[in-house]
């Protein structure tokens, strides 16, 4: 579970009180994206917040990306219809875009105090898309990534989703069994070739998996090949349905030429 620490820095009264305050005063509270003061940790800044594009109604069933012209959520885009994902529902809350690309970025790439601020942002969809049995599971990272990294961005994510909702947190039903190259540039046909036979279930995670709406939870939505990857998995092992949630969703057209890289390196 994410610890409360990285969600506010200090408590009222006692020595915890005066911590914080002399913290304060060493490092004020930012925004998370660009830096500027805020009143407390875990907030963006008003210029921040409003460069994030959110996605609202009028978004394909499948796939979630949005539709222009579409009234609701009802109806499926013409790439979902001609090749339907592996997923039942893919939904994220903003567009890799802005403050939200900045955010991803940073969580990758030595920020994880940035994830309940996230999390909290992905709760509305999580909230549609879960059942009371369903199990959330993070898109897992390859030990040796996890090794240099320090932690897995979509673990963050999905232990808070699941504290939040009061859902199992199935951290370690699904293994990533081989260490993929960096997408960064890849276009579809090539993500979907890098990640394919990448993931495989846990020992025994068949037994938690069986015939259970699963919450796939990851950071962005790029070209949808790894969650696809990941969802074909847990199908197989038996799962009822897999719903997937993501802090932000490229555009189709960026997704298809390969840009922007979702996980190009912090500078």
């Amino acid at each position: 579970m994410v610890p409360a620490e990285l969600h506010a820095r200090h408590r009222p009264g006692g020595p915890r009180a005066w911590a914080g305050a002399l913290l304060d005063l060493l490092m004020p509270p930012a925004c998370g994206a660009c830096k500027a003061p805020t009143a407390q940790d875990g907030l963006l800044c008003p210029a921040c917040w409003q460069a994030l594009v959110p996605i609202g109604a009028g978004r394909c069933r499948s796939c979630g990306i949005p539709l222009p012209h579409a009234p609701d959520d009802s109806g499926d885009c013409a790439a979902c219809m001609a090749d339907p994902p592996s997923w039942d529902r893919a939904r994220a809350p903003h567009a890799y875009a802005g403050s939200a690309r900045t955010l991803v970025l940073a969580l990758k790439n030595g920020r994880p105090e940035l994830a309940p601020l996230m999390a909290d942002a992905m709760l509305a969809d999580a909230r549609r898309l879960a059942r009371p049995d369903t199990l959330v599971v993070p898109v897992p990272l390859h030990w040796s990534r996890l090794w240099r990294r320090g932690y897995n961005q979509s673990a963050l994510l999905s232990a808070r989703i699941a504290a939040a909702l009061g859902l199992e947190h199935g951290l370690d039903r699904l293994r990533r069994t081989r260490r993929t190259r960096s997408s960064q540039g890849l276009n579809r046909a090539a993500r979907a070739r890098n990640v394919a036979g990448a993931f495989a279930p846990a020992p025994g995670a068949a037994a938690h998996v069986r015939g259970r709406p699963i919450l796939l939870v990851d950071d962005v939505l790029t070209t949808g090949a790894t969650a696809q990857a990941a969802a074909s998995v847990l199908r197989r092992a038996g799962a009822a349905r897999v719903d997937v949630v993501t802090f932000a969703r490229v555009a189709r057209e960026e997704a298809a030429a390969g840009q922007p890289p979702a996980d190009a390196a912090w500078p």
